[in-house]
């Protein structure tokens, strides 16, 4: 069933000949079996403008604001990374501080490093088992915010990568108390909505009351890459910000069959989306009742690990496998989404066809019966080093590149992070301790790549001269 949005665009461009960008005219498909240049069209009369919203698209950002319970819904085409970058950029301003939980999207720290801010950490507890990190408690963040009682806003992700979430109904009244806004990175919980609470799915950061709210449509729901969603709350963050930052860290020319995805994601959530939760949730419960009954295959969630964090999404399967295991999976058929040490997480959608959760299931059992278990992830997540100067600073200064060893003690003058999930270990300005010394090292050692920004490479970082 075509969105309405859809059918709105295809009417325009049916009624008059485009002397008019985009380039391929709607008459050459720009790849085999692309379909959707149809209704590609640019900001001409009656298409709207998504920078100043007052006809089909502001009906269609409506429709989804609605659909979460939001009081504005920007729709986003260049991801959640653009929504984090305007979000941030409009409750933060230049030079500011702010409270930022460590275990963020490298988006988020761009948003710093951009807007010249200094950040004061929230460094979740790591859970050993996995070495991920779990949830934010509501204590740390009063705390943080006495300490530092001149932030403008606090940044925080969940749920996390892995699905951890936070407790952010009680962190929003933290925040509210003191007049703080809250911006939650919700890339990964777009399927939290109202519709979603009686499968299990709830925490989601708009019904907890956070000021911005963030969500890669794509990442769980039927969108195509690069759709978001930026959703408003409240009266502490000004809409009129918000709308002059994304005219900045958004293209001007955005584009239509991408707004569409998002306008008809609305549309089959609100016409199907309670049905399909309901199966995804029968799916998910058959998965976790075969894997309680394994010996050697550590899923998180399961274990004693719980107490770690405040909820998790179940959505998400991380694993202790190793790459031994991913190639166990790859060989069944499988692509995992993330190989990192030796977790590999399995993401779920109520997308997924009706048995594939069935057969992950019988693979994995398959190497419970047959593999050793995977020893644990050990140090991978060190704490931050002292901050030396901000982000912004240390990038606008000269560096040298030396070996690992002998940054050690030294400022740290790039980025250093594995992709995904693409949470620095290390950020600019920050001292290189031994424990990000040690979290290379095993890393490397588990055949995890990471990404340098500056001039570094494996055994070599970029630090101040």
């Amino acid at each position: 069933m075509k969105s309405i949005l859809q059918q709105q665009c295809e009417q325009l461009a049916a009624e008059r000949y485009p002397l008019h960008m985009p380039g391929h005219k709607r008459r050459l498909a720009p790849a085999p079996g692309l379909g959707c240049y149809a209704f590609d069209l640019t900001e001409i009369e009656g298409a709207d403008d998504l920078h100043d919203a007052r006809g089909i698209l502001a009906d269609a950002m409506q429709r989804t604001a609605d659909l979460y319970g939001s009081a504005r819904c920007w729709y986003l085409v260049g991801g959640s990374t653009a929504g984090l970058l305007a979000g941030i950029r409009a409750a933060a301003p230049f030079g500011s501080r702010v409270l930022v939980a460590r275990n963020c999207h490298k988006a988020v720290y761009h948003a710093l490093e951009l807007g010249h801010l200094t950040a004061h950490y929230l460094t979740p507890p790591v859970m050993a088992e996995f070495g991920v990190y779990g949830s934010i408690p509501p204590a740390t963040v009063a705390a943080a915010l006495d300490a530092h009682p001149d932030v403008r806003c606090v940044i925080l992700t969940s749920p996390t990568y892995e699905g951890v979430q936070s407790d952010l109904a009680a962190i929003a009244q933290c925040c509210h108390a003191r007049g703080i806004p809250l911006l939650v990175d919700e890339a990964h919980g777009a399927h939290y909505l109202p519709l979603a609470e009686s499968c299990g799915w709830q925490g989601g950061a708009v019904a907890a009351g956070a000021d911005l709210v963030v969500q890669s449509a794509h990442k769980t729901l039927p969108s195509l890459t690069q759709t978001a969603w930026l959703h408003l709350n409240g009266s502490l963050i000004d809409p009129a910000a918000v709308e002059r930052e994304l005219d900045v860290f958004e293209t001007s020319s955005p584009s239509y069959p991408l707004l569409v995805s998002l306008d008809g994601c609305t549309g089959w959530l609100a016409r199907e989306g309670a049905a399909a939760f309901a199966v995804w949730r029968a799916r998910l419960d058959r998965f976790y009742a075969a894997a309680r009954r394994w010996h050697h295959t550590p899923v998180l969630g399961l274990g004693a690990e719980q107490q770690g964090f405040f909820a998790r999404d179940e959505g998400k399967i991380l694993l202790r496998i190793g790459a031994a295991g991913a190639a166990d999976l790859r060989a069944a058929g499988f692509e995992p989404e993330m190989v990192c040490g030796p977790n590999v997480l399995a993401m779920t959608s109520p997308c997924d066809e009706e048995t594939a959760l069935d057969r992950l299931a019988r693979v994995l059992e398959h190497r419970d019966r047959t593999e050793p278990p995977v020893p644990r992830a050990g140090a991978l997540l060190p704490p931050p080093g002292p901050a030396r100067c901000t982000i912004a600073e240390a990038l606008g200064r000269p560096a040298a590149l030396c070996p690992l060893e002998q940054a050690v003690g030294r400022t740290a003058a790039e980025y250093v992070w594995a992709y995904p999930p693409g949470v620095p270990l290390l950020a600019p300005g920050e001292e290189v301790t031994p424990a990000f010394a040690a979290a290379v090292q095993a890393l490397t050692a588990d055949g995890t790549a990471l990404h340098h920004t500056g001039a570094g490479t494996a055994g070599t970082l970029a630090v101040l001269a």
